[in-house]
């Protein structure tokens, strides 16, 4: 089991998050979905940690959390996401960096995925970042700025974030010659989340084929550049 901590902003404010496994693992940030710093995506950082690694999911929403889609969405819609980036984000990567891990990666899902992306950008102290089913609108996308490798999992089914955005966003990564590995799947939104079918949301859907092909892809991808 975890615990809630409080972390440094690079502005000097400070944000708290989930903190779980052992101090000198390597690290990794879990970026939440819209629903906010639930039990589901605690047990995603407890996964990293029982493949080696030590989580921080930071709390975006300041301790707010629904099951509700359109609660969700319209906290979604109030977070600011290049400050959730740049500052909730690096924070939590820069708290692991100094207490202990030596290589930190970033993984997000829908959008915490999205954010993934910003991160890849914003955030240099990163090592390896992983998205799953999510980028942000791409005239925000600055490939250019984007030093450290990136993994994709995508859904060919995801109603939320489409496949041909998808597309695009890899021309961008390939004119600016970033080191990327897209990967998708016959699947729906969400195709990860084991909760997925009880949210009642025709786009979502858990696929577990789907599911436990891109955590072995995102485990050997965070081996190769975290270890």
């Amino acid at each position: 089991m975890g615990e809630m901590v409080s972390f440094k902003r690079p502005d000097g404010g400070s944000c708290e998050g989930y903190l779980v496994g052992a101090a000198k693992a390597p690290g990794i940030v879990v970026i939440q979905e819209w629903w906010g710093l639930n039990e589901q995506i605690k047990r995603v950082a407890e996964r990293f940690v029982a493949a080696g690694y030590r989580v921080l999911v930071p709390d975006l929403f300041r301790g707010q959390v629904t099951m509700e889609a359109k609660e969700a969405e319209h906290l979604m819609n109030g977070l600011n996401f290049v400050d959730a980036a740049s500052q909730d984000i690096r924070g939590a990567v820069q708290y692991l960096r100094t207490s202990g891990s030596s290589h930190v990666g970033v993984s997000g899902y829908c959008m915490g995925g999205a954010l993934t992306v910003l991160t890849a950008m914003l955030v240099p102290e990163s090592d390896a970042n992983v998205t799953w089913y999510g980028y942000p609108p791409l005239e925000y996308v600055d490939s250019g700025k984007i030093k450290a490798p990136l993994l994709g999992h995508f859904g060919t089914q995801d109603q939320f974030f489409a496949i041909g955005g998808v597309d695009a966003l890899e021309t961008k990564l390939k004119e600016a010659r970033v080191g990327y590995e897209f990967h998708r799947y016959e699947a729906k939104h969400a195709f990860a989340n084991e909760e997925a079918d009880s949210m009642k949301l025709p786009p979502l859907g858990y696929e577990p084929k789907a599911a436990a092909l891109a955590w072995d892809r995102t485990l050997a991808f965070f081996e190769k550049y975290l270890r």
